[in-house]
Formats: structure tokens, C-alpha cells, sequence
């Protein structure tokens, strides 16, 4: 009989990964899912408590909408069957029934920094979603952890993941920003800013500030905001058109080739900073530029996907020796080497 794997997916980048990486798996019945939760939280859920999360709102539809659009299978909440694997992008919660079922976590993107939050889930074994993202990897509850680079490896090992289910594959998405150079967007050499949703969900922004910032850093030149796609838009325009007149806003557009075309990227905290830094562009971030360089996804020519899925297929023998598994990272990394001897761009 055909394997069975459930890929969880959540916000459409980690929609999309989950997507990438099932399409290495055309002998196995392969079925999505929206993120979901069991106990308790499920209830807040089911009540739109928290629909400024991947677990409701504009995130599920997103990506409920994406998985109609792709005709893929789909079993919400893993009722319909039991699951030989599971791939998802975030450990924060792990519904109780895939607990006992072999689970892969793979790196979403950026990762929330080390706040006072943080701190006091790691002191007081609170639960690990009150600090978010940044709690990435420390459950410890999966089988295998791919992770975008030796900088995250380390800073995932650090924070408490075992190194042993560690591995360096590079991330779907972030692996071949140099494709995003190829595109028909007409207009170049302009200042772009990334917006956050960090208001929808909970956090303080001062939008105000930032988009004075980002004018200040045009000095005159043409400016773009991308608005995050979970953010209030018809708010987020209303303030770039009083403080920043003149700017073009986008709002339901792929970012990718508006990074590749521009001069200057500018963002608070978010994961679209790293293809800005792969392809050199001059980038500006609340973040330290030092450590992100440090964690930038390694570049591939977009082999993630297939590496996440040829050594997880290890995991789909009934016994499976993890000799083996050892022996798929030897070639996968002979590949990706000889991919990275090729590549137009440095090796991050």
C-alpha cells in the first residue's frame, strides 16, 4: 500500500514549501492541511479568537484557497486517515493526534528575536507559542529539522534542539533568489519597503516612524511599500498616502520581483530581508546586519525541496537505520556542492 503523509501548511510561504517539497513524493498519497490545533486552543479557534494567527483569519483562507487552486488533497485536521509522516513548519503546537506519528520540521524563514517573552517561556517552562517563532525547534517533538543555515543550525542547537536531528539543507523559497532577477515587473531602481503585521498581531509598531524612515533613506528616489498580507490594508494605505505621498503601495503581489528590482530594501523584522541580502541589494533592517548575514539561507539553484525529501524518505521504512539516512546527506551534499560551484552568486 502507498505511504501516507500529511503536509501542514499555515501561512502561504509555509503553504507553498509544503507544496515544493510533496511534489518529491509521486508514489505516496500526499494530503494537506491548514495549521490546527486540538484541546483547548481549538476551542478559542473555533470561536475567531484567533484569527490573527496561521491558525484562522486571512492565513487559513490564504491557504485553503491556495490548495483548491493546486487541486490537492486536503484533510483538514488529519480526520479523515492515520499518517506514516508528517512534514509541517513550526513545532509551537503539535495537535495531539499526530503526536505519536513521525514528524518533520522544516524551517519556515526568520525566526522571532530572543525578547523578554522569550526569556521568561524558557525560565518558567510556559507554554512554548506565548513566545512565538522564536521557540522554533526547541520541542524537540520531530523526527528530522531542516534548517536554512549553519547560522540557524547553530542558533537553533543554542536555544536547546538537539543537534542529532539537525540538518543543512537550505529552505524552499529562499534558496534561489537569483531566479527572482528574470521578470517582466516594469519599473527599477527604486526604494522598497516590506511592511509587517506586527499590529494585527498583537505587537506594538510605530508605522509612522517607519515610514518616515524609509523616505528618509529615499532621499528623493521613487519609493514602494509591499503590505504584509495580513495587515489592515485599507489602514496601512490610508497612513503611506498622509506621510509618504507620492509612494506606490502593493498590496496582493509576490514581493520576490519587486526585491530583484530594486536599489534599496527596507523592513523591520521579516524573512523577505534575506532575498534582499542574497542578491547584495543594500538592505536595512532593526535587525543586527552582522548576525544576519550569519543566518542568510544558503543558495542552491532551489535543491531544498528535493534534499528535505530524499532524506526523509528514510523515515518511511518501518524500521529505518539511520545509517542510511546518513548515506542520503553524503549525496545530497556531493549535489548541493557541485550546485553551489555553479551559482552566478556566492555561497552564503
Amino acid at each position: 500500500m502507498k505511504k501516507k503523509l500529511l503536509f501542514i501548511g499555515g501561512s502561504l510561504n509555509q503553504t507553498t514549501m509544503m507544496h515544493q517539497i510533496s511534489q518529491y513524493f509521486t508514489d505516496c498519497d500526499c494530503y494537506f492541511s491548514a495549521f490546527y490545533t486540538t484541546g483547548f486552543i481549538d476551542f478559542i479557534v473555533r470561536k475567531g479568537l484567533l484569527d490573527f494567527t496561521i491558525l484562522g483569519g486571512r492565513f487559513r483562507e490564504l491557504t485553503e484557497n491556495y490548495f483548491r487552486e493546486n487541486h490537492l488533497a486536503t484533510d483538514y485536521k488529519a480526520r479523515k486517515q492515520q499518517y506514516d509522516l508528517v512534514f509541517t513548519c513550526q513545532d509551537l503546537l503539535i495537535p495531539n493526534n499526530i503526536s505519536t506519528t513521525k514528524i518533520v520540521l522544516v524551517q519556515e524563514g526568520m525566526t522571532e528575536p530572543e525578547s523578554l517573552t522569550y526569556h521568561l517561556v524558557r525560565r518558567l517552562s510556559l507554554p512554548r507559542w506565548l513566545a512565538s517563532t522564536a521557540m522554533t525547534g526547541t520541542s524537540n517533538k520531530y523526527d528530522l529539522f531542516f534548517v536554512a543555515s549553519d547560522g540557524y543550525r547553530d542558533l537553533f542547537i543554542s536555544k536547546g534542539a538537539d543537534p542529532a536531528k539537525i540538518r543543512v539543507t537550505g529552505i524552499p523559497n529562499f534558496d534561489h533568489a537569483a531566479q527572482y532577477l528574470k521578470n517582466d515587473f516594469p519599473i527599477k531602481n527604486y526604494v522598497l519597503a516590506a511592511t509587517s503585521d506586527r499590529r494585527e498581531t498583537l505587537n506594538f509598531e510605530n508605522r509612522k516612524k517607519f515610514i518616515e524612515k524609509v523616505m528618509n533613506i529615499a532621499a528623493g528616489r521613487q519609493v514602494i511599500f509591499k503590505l504584509h498580507p495580513n495587515e489592515n490594508w485599507e489602514r496601512a494605505t490610508g497612513e503611506i498616502k498622509k506621510y509618504a505621498p507620492g509612494a506606490l503601495v502593493y498590496t496582493n503581489f509576490n514581493i520576490n520581483p519587486l526585491i530583484a528590482n530594486c536599489d534599496v530594501l527596507v523592513t523591520i523584522h521579516s524573512s523577505v530581508v534575506y532575498i534582499g541580502m542574497a542578491l547584495g541589494k543594500e538592505v536595512y533592517s532593526d535587525l543586527n546586519m552582522d548576525e544576519l548575514k550569519k543566518l542568510t539561507p544558503i543558495q542552491n539553484n532551489g535543491t531544498s525541496a528535493n534534499a528535505i525529501a530524499g532524506i526523509s524518505r528514510q523515515l518511511l521504512l518501518e524500521d529505518y537505520d539511520k545509517s542510511l539516512i546518513k548515506q542520503h546527506e553524503a549525496i545530497s551534499e556531493a549535489r548541493q556542492l557541485y550546485h553551489y560551484s555553479h551559482l552566478d552568486l556566492p555561497y552564503s
